[in-house]
């Protein structure tokens, strides 16, 4: 997860920079990009959901507080959301970005047979 302060306001209200700043940090970082879909708001902002194979990517900015969130939720070993996370914070010439990782998955049957 992504909490993204101090951004370039004028490209977080950029709906084609947007998409195109999430669909290559995607592509980049490895994932097989199955469907997408963005939307930009009036007056201000833009939300956007790229679907992979791997999960997903999301984003949705705040260009009045220079602020965006942006979720890399991925499985399997082929994509690297970190290399998503940093080419996010790049394109968005982010100033104060705070990155957090939540581990997910599934309890094996061991585990969950020991519970």
């Amino acid at each position: 997860m992504l909490d993204l302060k101090e951004c370039n306001s004028g490209l977080l209200d950029d709906f084609s920079f947007i998409k195109k700043a999430m669909l290559d940090a995607a592509g980049e970082a490895g994932a097989t990009i199955v469907g997408e879909n963005f939307h930009k708001f009036d007056p201000l902002g833009v939300t956007g959901i790229i679907a992979i194979a791997e999960s997903h990517l999301c984003i949705h900015t705040w260009p009045e507080h220079a602020y965006a969130a942006v979720d890399i939720f991925t499985c399997g070993s082929n994509f690297k959301p970190h290399k998503a996370a940093e080419r996010i914070i790049e394109s968005l010439q982010c100033a104060q970005p705070q990155v957090t990782e939540v581990q997910r998955g599934i309890i094996s049957e061991l585990t969950a047979s020991s519970v």
